[in-house]
């Protein structure tokens, strides 16, 4: 097989996902990431329908990209004007660039009920619109718009679009599933009858609606296409467009086609991250290969597995794309998931004995008074250290009390007011009590103002940890109020962040265990330092 060239549409494509709007920077910053990924082709937007996009244009000539090529968006002209005055078509041109995808029309449906014109008009949109470009010099990509499904009720018209494409001048001809509906049998079948129909290189570009894009790119490869669009992550209107971070390994690794180095495979988990990120999403964590799930391990008799043989449950080394194995501690581990876990993290526990079933039984004992510890390993780590014998606490817990008050102003309106929050704690440090009181922002903010309070007399290094994500969940919400509820805390000192997490029927209990949690790790980690 030939060379197959990967064009990336996530900063347009995938900028229609709801909820993204990618500024100018990150548009840059993505096109530079995508380009040391060893993509062919970024399509950077389209400029006739925004000023973000005309900027980004101007100032992507600025990037010293090493292997990818500018890809400038637009349609065909409108219907029944004439080409050198339709504005699309001028923006695109004076963006400087030298490559240009346009959408047509290629279902004759399509083509009668949403464009309002005849068939044989927009057989002449696509002609002059692909002359007109290449005139000025451009490689043109012409997006064969609603491909699968035009050719599903007339093969002939669809297959004429593709040909009047072809003899116009397009340098790729891009089959587009547009609705995101099309099976890979019927994929592949298409393929296969506008390969016979054109010599041009044949594309695809194929949405999620199916949840089948990446299986039907993965056939319109094997059924001869050599250009592939895609986006990071799969972002894209509705249900996405086929995710690049699947496709991608999926070709070099399991189908043996060197699309990008293997260097650049590497980086696939790290740009997967940064995407999310400037799209200010959370990252899916089930995502195949790139997500932080994608090579965890819970069950005990995986994790015994792995330990063993890296490839007993799990597909690849997730170093190839720059990700990395997870040992999972739950209710579902075994000793290898606790002896594992805790090598991972630093910590000794001895493969023979019982201090691993000890914790392993203490683990399903928490577990089932709602505590979780996947996505809480400061907890997991204070566990393991509690367990151990001698184990001193730099502090002790005696009592707390929270006051919640509703105070009435003077106004006449009953509902106004303030909300007054004050917690007293009872904390031990070296056998010394301090009693000690404080207010807050509500109930969980004045028991950590007050901890702090007391403790700091004594680890005045503490002033730097802080707690920067709060978040609470009910467990059995069919007991309404009297719902047990987990709390998970993350924290940071600047430098590194961690999580701990809490459980109890009382919302404040349950954060006052994440929040001790918190503090002792980090003084257990610094060594108590006073």
């Amino acid at each position: 097989m030939g060379k197959i060239y990967l064009y990336d549409t996530t900063l347009r494509d995938g900028s229609q996902k709801e909820g993204v709007s990618f500024s100018v920077v990150d548009k840059l910053e993505i096109a530079r990431r995508l380009d040391d990924m060893g993509i062919d082709y970024i399509e950077g937007g389209w400029p006739g329908s925004n000023p973000k996009d005309a900027e980004f244009f101007q100032k992507v000539k600025g990037l010293d990209l090493k292997n990818a090529k500018i890809v400038v968006f637009g349609s065909t002209r409108r219907a029944n004007t004439r080409t050198e005055k339709d504005n699309n078509l001028l923006v695109i041109v004076e963006t400087g660039l030298k490559h240009a995808c346009l959408v047509g029309k290629s279902s004759e449906q399509q083509v009668k009920q949403v464009l309002e014109t005849t068939p044989s008009e927009n057989l002449a949109m696509i002609a002059g619109s692909i002359l007109y470009l290449k005139d000025k010099g451009m490689t043109v990509f012409f997006d064969a718009e609603h491909f699968f499904d035009g050719f599903k009720s007339n093969p002939e018209y669809s297959l004429q679009c593709l040909k009047t494409a072809a003899k116009a001048g397009a340098d790729f001809l891009v089959l587009c599933d547009t609705n995101g509906g099309a099976l890979p049998e019927e994929v592949a079948q298409a393929v296969k009858a506008a390969k016979k129909a054109t010599a041009i290189p044949i594309g695809i570009h194929a949405h999620n609606d199916g949840e089948v894009a990446v299986a039907n790119t993965l056939d319109a490869v094997k059924a001869g296409v050599t250009l592939i669009e895609g986006t990071i992550n799969g972002y894209g209107e509705r249900c996405g467009n086929a995710n690049l971070c699947s496709i991608v390994p999926n070709l070099k690794l399991k189908m043996g086609i060197n699309c990008i180095s293997s260097a650049q495979l590497a980086k696939l988990t790290e740009v997967s991250r940064f995407v999310s990120e400037a799209a200010n999403l959370t990252p899916d964590a089930s995502l195949p290969y790139v997500g932080s799930s994608a090579f965890s391990h819970k069950a005990g008799y995986h994790v015994s597995g792995v330990t063993k043989w890296m490839d007993a449950y799990q597909h690849i080394d997730p170093a190839k794309v720059g990700n990395r194995q997870n040992i999972v501690v739950s209710e579902l581990s075994g000793k290898g998931n606790i002896i594992y876990k805790a090598k991972e993290r630093g910590l000794k526990v001895p493969a023979h004995g019982k201090e691993a079933k000890r914790l392993l039984e203490q683990i399903k004992l928490q577990e089932s008074r709602g505590f979780q510890y996947e996505n809480a390993d400061a907890s997991f780590d204070l566990l393991v250290h509690r367990a151990q014998p001698g184990y001193k606490p730099p502090f002790e817990l005696v009592d707390f009390m929270v006051v919640v008050e509703k105070r009435r102003r003077t106004s006449t309106r009953k509902s106004d007011g303030e909300m007054l929050s004050e917690a007293m704690v009872k904390v031990k440090v070296d056998g010394k009590l301090m009693h000690t009181a404080a207010g807050g922002n509500g109930p969980v903010n004045a028991l950590d103002t007050a901890l702090r309070k007391a403790l700091l007399q004594f680890y005045p290094a503490l002033k730097v940890v802080k707690l920067i994500d709060y978040k609470v969940r009910i467990l059995a919400e069919s007991t309404g109020t009297g719902s047990q509820v987990r709390v998970l805390i993350e924290s940071s000192d600047g430098t590194e962040e961690w999580r701990t997490v809490g459980s109890s029927t009382d919302i404040i209990e349950a954060s006052w265990l994440a929040l001790a949690d918190g503090l002792e790790y980090w003084l257990l980690k610094h060594n108590h330092k006073k």
